[in-house]
């Protein structure tokens, strides 16, 4: 088992910056795919970020070239640092962990929530205009 806990949401504006971590305790490994996904009211969960034990990455499209995940092995945390932040960004953000990395026919994590079997409680962020 794999227990992840979220922190790092808050409200910011348009064009503003946070950074989520995602702190891992249990059977951690630093070899696990590990994830941000995001949830709006009313509509479904969205793979925002991945990256597997060795640093490849994947992103979705709405997120790239503003979002960037890391991860630190030593202290087994996982961040995403997001910056000129949108509106549209606002939702829950739940951070996960799959026991068996999937990639897409390109090498990067595949980004389906189903791939992901441990998922944080989440954190909330939202952008005001």
């Amino acid at each position: 088992q794999v227990q992840l806990a979220e922190s790092g949401g808050g409200s910011v504006q348009s064009g503003g910056s946070l950074r989520l971590s995602c702190a891992a305790s249990g059977h951690s490994s630093s070899s696990r795919c590990m994830g941000w996904f995001r949830q709006a009211p009313g509509k479904g969960r969205e793979g925002v970020a991945g990256i597997d034990g060795v640093g490849v990455k994947n992103y979705g499209d709405s997120v790239k070239g503003r979002f960037t995940i890391s991860r630190d092995n030593t202290n087994n945390t996982l961040y995403l640092q997001m910056n000129s932040l949108k509106p549209e960004d606002t939702a829950m953000y739940y951070c996960a962990a799959s026991d068996r990395c999937q990639y897409t026919e390109f090498y990067l994590v595949r980004l389906l929530s189903s791939d992901f079997d441990y998922w944080g409680r989440g954190t909330q962020v939202t952008v005001s205009s």
